[in-house]
C-alpha cells in the first residue's frame, strides 16, 4: 500500500468514526476554532492533570481532513506533555506544509497526513485542531481563525 492509499484510507476512516469526539464536563480549558475558508468549527475541551495533557474531546463539523486530523491529534497528545505535544505540533506542521519529505516514523498514524501537503489550500483543514488545542492549552479565550 502506497501513502496515498494509506492517506486515503486513514482519513476516511477518521472521518467516519471520529476518536475522543464529544465534550468533557467539566473541563480544564476549551477553545473554539474557526476555518472560514472552509466552514469547519472545531469546540475542543481538555483536561490536564500537573503538565501532561490527560483528556480531551473535540466538537464540530467540517471537511473530512479536519475532522480526521482533530480525531488522529487527539489520539496522538493524550498523556503528553506541553514540551511533547509543542515537539510533535512542529514535526506535524512541518510534515503538512512539505517542509518534511518523509515523516519520521514516530509520528504513528498521522504520518497519512502527510499527503495534505500536495493540497496546500487544505493545510488549513488540517491544522485548525492544533492551532486550537495551543490555544486551549494556553487558556487564551479568544476563538482561533485559520485567517
Amino acid at each position: 500500500m502506497d501513502l496515498k492509499d494509506l492517506y486515503r484510507e486513514v482519513v476516511l476512516d477518521h472521518n467516519r468514526s471520529p476518536r475522543n469526539f464529544g465534550r468533557l464536563e467539566p473541563a480544564d480549558a476549551e477553545a473554539q476554532g474557526h476555518n472560514p475558508l472552509c466552514g469547519d468549527r472545531l469546540h475542543l475541551t481538555l483536561r490536564l492533570q500537573d503538565e501532561r495533557l490527560s483528556d480531551l474531546r473535540f466538537e464540530g463539523q467540517g471537511c473530512a481532513i479536519s475532522v480526521a486530523s482533530a480525531s488522529l491529534m487527539s489520539e496522538a497528545v493524550k498523556g503528553r506533555s506541553r514540551a511533547e505535544i509543542a515537539q510533535l505540533y512542529d514535526e506535524v506542521h512541518a510534515m503538512l506544509t512539505g517542509r518534511l519529505s518523509h515523516p519520521p516514523a514516530h509520528l504513528g498514524k498521522l504520518a497519512a497526513l502527510a499527503g495534505v501537503a500536495e493540497f496546500p489550500v487544505r493545510v488549513k483543514c488540517a491544522s485548525l485542531c492544533w492551532h486550537t488545542l495551543n490555544a486551549a492549552l494556553e487558556r487564551a479565550n479568544a476563538p482561533v481563525s485559520t485567517e
